[in-house]
């Protein structure tokens, strides 16, 4: 049975960081793209930042500069580092496997929630 299980959300101020981590069992993530989606309340999720095999990473461009997404293989495990957060980041953020070379094959954790207010 696959799993993602995402943790470290939580409130935080504007201006403040969190670490998220997604952490699959089930699947060896070395063969998997991992991505982080975000989803706020009345929106579409969107996809935030996600990272090939090879460890190049792509930002949405609101994202850009602030958030860092990084893969410990041997962890079975993907990060999003959150720096510099908005109120505009607020959502609930979801980690995403999909298979490098098997189209189709995906996995989605629940999400977990991300709130930037003062």
């Amino acid at each position: 049975q696959v799993q993602l299980v995402e943790s470290g959300g939580g409130l935080v101020q504007p201006g403040g960081s969190l670490r998220l981590s997604c952490a699959a069992s089930g699947i060896i993530v070395s063969a998997y793209v991992l991505g982080w989606y975000r989803q706020a309340p009345g929106k579409q999720r969107e996809l935030v930042a996600a990272i090939a095999t090879s460890g190049r990473a792509n930002y949405v461009n609101s994202v850009e500069d602030r958030f860092t997404i990084t893969r410990d293989n041997a962890k079975n495990t993907v990060y999003l580092q959150m720096n510099s957060l908005k109120p505009e980041d607020t959502a609930v953020y979801i980690c995403k496997a999909d298979h490098s070379l098997i189209p189709g094959r995906g996995y989605w954790g629940r999400g977990t929630q991300v709130t930037v207010s003062s």
